[in-house]
């Protein structure tokens, strides 16, 4: 079995109406887009991963070309958490 392990990822729940940064920014912070903007900086890559790149890494570890990889746990975070 393996894991997958997204930081931030552009789908509603960061980025809807209610998602985390317009909670963030209704507890009395910076807009949503600010808070966004916050958060996505923090990344290495300097963006929230696409919900795509978190599908495609999924279907590659579903598929034999990998059928050999077990027990691991895969960071797709674009350098959120940095880690040796």
């Amino acid at each position: 079995m393996n894991t997958v392990s997204p930081g931030p990822v552009e789908t509603a729940l960061w980025l809807g109406e209610h998602g985390v940064a317009a909670t963030v920014s209704a507890a009395g912070g910076p807009t949503p887009a600010q808070v966004a903007a916050a958060a996505a900086a923090q990344a290495v890559t300097g963006r929230f991963t696409r919900p795509e790149e978190v599908a495609a890494l999924v279907v590659m570890l579903a598929s034999d070309r990998l059928g050999n990889v077990t027990g691991a746990d895969f960071r797709i975070d674009g350098g959120l958490i940095q880690t040796l």
